[in-house]
């Protein structure tokens, strides 16, 4: 028992896991998380239990950065074994709703040839009968779409799957989160409570209020013998205070990647939230969870892949977050899981969707949903938009990481926005291929060539300039490189001066600075204040 007020430690990781492996978005909907169970954590388990020295090589080679490798140098293969056999027992309604997928896609395949479907209900596999509906597109291909609403409300919502990890971190060395699962370490404490659980604000809000161990520890529910670890994350000493910005400007500030921070008097707006944080030696200088408000009146989500929504990042954030914006979508289709109903899952409040050309409008600023085209390997994806911020007249485009499949598409918009004063686009113009992230989804293997032909891919050199060219910024920056050494275990990308986005940036970079447009690829921290009366940049 301690007594007294306290505080968390900065450096406290709050993370979310779901059967031990790093919770993101498609580890929550039922469906995609059902898909990544089978194809992508059992998958890897086994292999790693029939091969550990080969995962043990993998890691250490470069160029297998981001694979489906496990990074345990070959070793602890009974604890694999173990959480092999149990997700198989937890997971059984997950396992079977994933094989009646199969079974489904297979029979429409091989039976729907444009006739009605009606018949074919009788023939869904039982598990899925009442969550489906069977559709077909305009040229009579066959597929179906989720009740994902439903599912939610069905036994194949695996909440209890849910924990969160508690440990200090002195550096940013870690796994890659996508196929490393989170094993049992005598310094990390492994609470089995649910993301909405409302302990989780009760203790990320003592990082600035100081509170009271026992309460949070109660409410938590920490066992006795967990206690001595627990109150280690915490301490006496009080955090630097947040300065609120409070000057007549706008001021933008960059967290890394494709995290911006827009502030004014009255709003303060964070763009994909990945924060870093306060309190270890970084190599690199930037901002941390330190320096985010204490109330966030908007959260822009612009889509759903792991290095955009990190839900370590905003689960601690989510007693400040006030609005949650979040691309529309209501699609049902397994590679397309509504944003809303997972933020909602997870107790976020006031979530809203936003659609193409929709406003959000409230005192002098204006939020407008944008289309976003390419990186999602040409499936239908509609959860994803870019995003136009105005304050007063001055103007603010996230680009994320749109491909500009199209020009004439930014071309319509710009007749309807008009041109901008600060772009961010994203230039990892390379990207990962389609099985990389989607391959447990698919159910049926694709070839190698068509797999590397469809690459989660934002703009190249070409591209960009398309965009500098329909928007005329006066300043133009490239983000969302995941080169920052926090993001490694997220994107697993090491660049080197020779990497193909190095060069495709480095080009973009030098065409702005010769037509005089202020221009950088981001890296680490920047600040800077803009006067939207006069539309200039004071720092």
């Amino acid at each position: 028992m301690k007594n007294g007020l306290f505080h968390l430690k900065p450096n406290v990781i709050i993370g979310p896991l779901v059967d031990r492996w790093y919770a993101w978005t498609h580890l929550i909907s039922p469906a995609t998380a059902a898909m990544n169970v089978v194809g992508r954590h059992l998958k890897i388990m086994n292999s790693y239990i029939k091969a550990p020295q080969i995962h043990a090589a993998a890691v250490k080679n470069p160029k297998m950065l981001g694979g489906p490798f496990m990074d345990y140098n070959g070793k602890r293969v009974a604890e694999v074994k173990q959480l092999r056999d149990e997700t198989l027992i937890r997971q059984a309604d997950a396992i079977e709703f994933a094989k009646a997928v199969v079974e489904l896609d297979q029979l429409l395949k091989s039976i729907a040839k444009g006739y009605s479907l009606e018949a074919l209900y009788d023939q869904v596999p039982e598990v899925l009968r009442g969550y489906v509906e069977l559709v077909y597109d305009l040229n009579n291909n066959p597929s179906f779409r989720v009740f994902e609403s439903l599912l939610y409300k069905s036994r194949f919502y695996a909440e209890a799957s849910q924990s969160i990890a508690l440990w200090i971190t002195d550096n940013d060395q870690r796994p890659f989160c996508l196929s490393t699962p989170q094993l049992d370490d005598e310094n990390v404490l492994h609470l089995p409570i649910p993301f909405h659980h409302a302990g989780i604000d009760a203790l990320s809000k003592m990082k600035r209020e100081a509170g009271a161990i026992d309460e949070v520890a109660a409410l938590l529910g920490v066992a006795d013998k967990d206690r001595a670890l627990f109150d280690t994350f915490f301490t006496e000493q009080e955090h630097p205070a947040y300065r609120k910005y409070t000057g007549n400007k706008a001021r933008m500030r960059y967290f890394g990647h494709a995290c911006i921070l827009i502030e004014t008097r009255d709003v303060s707006i964070l763009v994909d939230p990945l924060v870093s944080y306060y309190g270890y030696e970084s190599s690199v200088e930037h901002f941390s969870d330190i320096d985010l408000p204490d109330v966030i009146d908007y959260v822009l989500i612009t889509h759903n892949h792991q290095d955009h929504i990190v839900l370590e990042t905003l689960l601690p954030l989510r007693h400040k977050i006030r609005n949650l914006i979040v691309p529309a979508t209501n699609s049902g289709a397994l590679q397309d899981p509504s944003l809303k109903l997972v933020f909602k899952q997870m107790g976020f409040k006031n979530v809203v969707e936003i659609d193409e050309m929709e406003d959000i409008r409230f005192e002098n600023c204006v939020i407008t949903g944008l289309p976003f085209t390419g990186e999602h390997s040409d499936l239908n994806i509609r959860a994803k938009a870019c995003y136009h911020i105005a304050i007063e007249e001055f103007t603010f485009l996230f680009v994320a990481d749109s491909r500009v499949m199209e020009p004439k598409l930014y071309e319509h918009v710009q007749q309807v926005i008009g041109d901008v004063d600060v772009l961010f686009l994203g230039m990892e113009c390379d990207g990962a291929p389609l099985s990389w992230l989607y391959g447990p989804l698919l159910t049926e293997e694709i070839t190698r060539d068509n797999d590397q032909s469809r690459r989660l891919a934002g703009c190249d050199f070409e591209r960009g300039m398309h965009l500098i060219n329909i928007f005329h910024p006066k300043e133009a920056y490239v983000y969302a490189m995941g080169q920052e050494p926090w993001l490694e275990f997220i994107s697993s990308i090491k660049y080197t001066d020779e990497s193909n986005p190095i060069v495709q940036s480095n080009m973009l970079v030098a065409a702005c600075a010769e037509r005089n447009i202020i221009t950088e690829r981001l890296f680490g921290e920047k600040e800077l204040l803009y006067d939207y009366e006069q539309q200039t940049v004071l720092t």
